[in-house]
């Protein structure tokens, strides 16, 4: 993989200006984290080279001064939302990141449930953090937020929230997906540490879209993909030009809702410290590109992926027309088209001779492997066991998996666990080759070669099963899939 972002760099130059910020203020800066603080695949992909956990390890420069709030959203429970990357409920999430943070050192004070109204999935997973020994409070819908500021910083708006006592210079305020109520979690702490004489600041975290690229450059179009379900939209941000005569770019929400936060902060601190919402932002990832040109190209395919992730989401009932729509645009302003995903050509090339459910897969070196449906496999497990063949330059006709293997697991999925599909998921192949492996020199090769497909490209004819989209995610493959189900049932799970 071509490399178009310098990790390290980013890693030093942006702990430092962290730090420059919290001098800004009284040693008490609440720093809201936009996007994923941890598990950032977007930004790996569209910035080759940056870690998906960069900005964590970031954080672990200066860990002894963090302090983490999670801030979920009650509704958001009631509704089990799923975090459509990882398959899992947001108060799933939530104990996710709080054993990830404190795994690598970092403190999680608490856990703040928001737009909290007495709802009993809420109320459930409150006792259950009690019984796990973690620290809660709760915020509450406030009458006329955003816009009634008068009422909003009071002891009727502010006030009523639960006050969340921090020890550490800097608290940051992250949550386990879009929507949490991470802004009015720092106001409203901002509002109770200015009560008790304490001169906390607030800024924000977000890596796109990044503020010193051009409005239209593909990385920034590439988030307007990502985001493109919540209708956020790359702007210039008109306070910035306005004040200082410099164009930088931001999203519809900040710049929508900058006059009424700068009317907060006038009223909890007395006097705002920005003049624009880019003056908020404390992100250098904007001067960490080294290759632009990879970045431009990365982000392109990002884009193609997100609109077959629209389509096969519209099909499975979980997007939008419109949706669909916003992202064909943004590939047109691109200059991209699903025709430069070279496997997806391979893919449906193929697919059109045999009529059965294919898979393809890009290998580092341009190779496009295929594999298709038999009675042993699915096309999906096929395809990888195909990679691992040629990957590790071993004969295609040679079993990596002996029949006399694979036939006992089929009889075990249908004679006994009640699954009506004999073929084997590619979790199943797996785990098949990885016991081959211990006797058989040639399946341990291939099994050697597993690493290797990471970052490749991927196709698949048809939906997989969420079972094989799961491993796909796991083994760092970035998957595409046609919008059609391989069977014509209803359900699909």
């Amino acid at each position: 993989m071509k490399i178009g972002f310098d990790n390290q760099k980013y890693l030093e130059t942006q702990s430092e200006h962290i730090k420059e910020r919290i001098s800004m203020f009284d040693n008490k800066l609440y720093l809201e984290f936009g996007g994923k603080l941890f598990d950032d695949h977007h930004a790996s992909r569209v910035l080759p080279g940056f870690q998906p956990d960069s900005k964590l390890k970031m954080l672990l420069t200066i860990k002894e001064q963090v302090e983490i709030l999670i801030v979920i959203n009650a509704g958001d429970i009631e509704k089990n939302k799923v975090r459509s990357d990882l398959g899992i409920t947001y108060d799933d999430e939530t104990l996710r990141l709080i054993d990830a943070f404190s795994g690598v050192g970092l403190y999680v004070g608490c856990v703040i449930i928001s737009q909290y109204q007495n709802q009993p999935s809420a109320d459930k997973f409150i006792a259950h953090l009690h019984q796990l020994g973690i620290k809660t409070a709760k915020h509450y819908p406030i009458v006329g937020y955003p816009n009634n500021v008068k009422h909003i910083v009071s002891e009727d708006g502010f006030g009523k929230n639960d006050y969340v006592e921090t020890s550490r210079p800097l608290v940051v305020v992250t949550a386990p997906g879009p929507g949490s109520g991470k802004m009015a979690t720092c106001l409203s702490q901002l509002y109770h540490e200015n009560k008790r004489g304490i001169k906390a600041g607030y800024a924000k975290f977000e890596t796109f879209p990044i503020w010193n690229l051009p409005l239209k450059h593909p990385v920034n179009l590439a988030y307007e993909a990502a985001t493109a379900d919540l209708n956020d939209i790359n702007m210039i941000d008109p306070f910035h030009l306005e004040a200082y005569g410099t164009t930088t770019v931001n999203y519809n929400r900040d710049v929508e809702i900058f006059p009424v936060l700068n009317m907060i902060l006038e009223k909890i601190m007395g006097t705002s410290p920005y003049k624009s919402p880019t003056d908020m932002g404390v992100n250098m990832v904007g001067n960490c590109i080294i290759d632009d040109e990879v970045c431009r190209q990365a982000s392109r395919e990002e884009i193609v992926r997100r609109y077959y992730r629209a389509l096969t989401d519209f099909k499975r009932g979980f997007s939008t027309e419109e949706t669909i729509s916003k992202i064909e645009l943004l590939m047109s302003q691109a200059e991209t088209s699903v025709e430069d995903r070279k496997c997806v050509k391979a893919c449906m090339d193929r697919y059109e001779k045999i009529k059965e459910p294919v898979c393809s897969i890009e290998l580092p070196d341009g190779q496009i492997i295929t594999g298709k449906t038999t009675s042993l496999l699915g096309a999906a497990s096929a395809c990888i066991l195909n990679a691992l063949k040629v990957l590790g330059k071993i004969d295609h006709d040679i079993f990596l998996i002996s029949p006399s293997i694979i036939e006992p697991i089929q009889k075990l999925k249908t004679e006994n666990l009640g699954n009506n599909n004999p073929r084997l998921h590619v979790d199943e192949v797996l785990i098949a080759l990885s016991i081959a492996a211990t006797t058989n020199p040639i399946s341990h090769t291939a099994f050697k070669q597993l690493h290797k497909l990471k970052n490749c490209q991927a196709h698949s004819s048809v939906i997989l099963s969420d079972v094989d989209l799961n491993v796909f995610r796991k083994l760092g493959i970035h998957l595409t899939c046609e919008p059609v189900y391989q069977t014509k049932k209803l359900y699909h799970k």
